[in-house]
């Protein structure tokens, strides 16, 4: 008896291509949210008067742009040598990078524990967006 599927079948190169498609998907998104990060960060910079906003374009570079926009020093920025820990590593570069945001959106007149909200997937992109455009 002949076994009849509705189900397609996929083969190598269907299952390849459904890949590629996935991962341009991805591409797209990973380079709309640097696009925006920087925009963002770049607009907080030259609303604070900080020097060199370009760098907001720059990864690491990015992260020593903050410790000027925050007023700290910008040694901080090894602190992203802190990822190289295990778990602990990751905990405490977020906790600095909430630390300067929340030095960061005093700057912008902002109350400091908005910064907090930045741990929250989406909600931290529309928390950026208001420090750099809100009032």
């Amino acid at each position: 008896m002949a076994e009849i599927s509705i189900l397609p079948t996929l083969d190598l190169s269907s299952l390849a291509g459904l890949f590629a498609a996935f991962f341009l998907i991805f591409l797209v998104v990973i380079l709309a949210v640097y696009i925006y990060t920087s925009i963002a960060l770049m607009t907080i910079a030259n609303k604070t008067g900080t020097k060199n906003a370009w760098l907001a374009w720059i990864p690491i570079a990015n992260f020593y742009l903050v410790t000027q926009i925050a007023g700290v020093s910008g040694l901080w920025t090894l602190a992203l040598l802190g990822i190289l820990i295990p778990f602990l590593g990751s905990l405490f570069v977020a906790g600095v990078g909430i630390w300067l945001f929340w030095k960061v959106a005093e700057k912008r007149r902002f109350p400091g524990w908005i910064s907090l909200l930045l741990l929250i997937p989406i909600v931290n992109l529309v928390i950026l967006g208001i420090l750099a455009w809100g009032k």
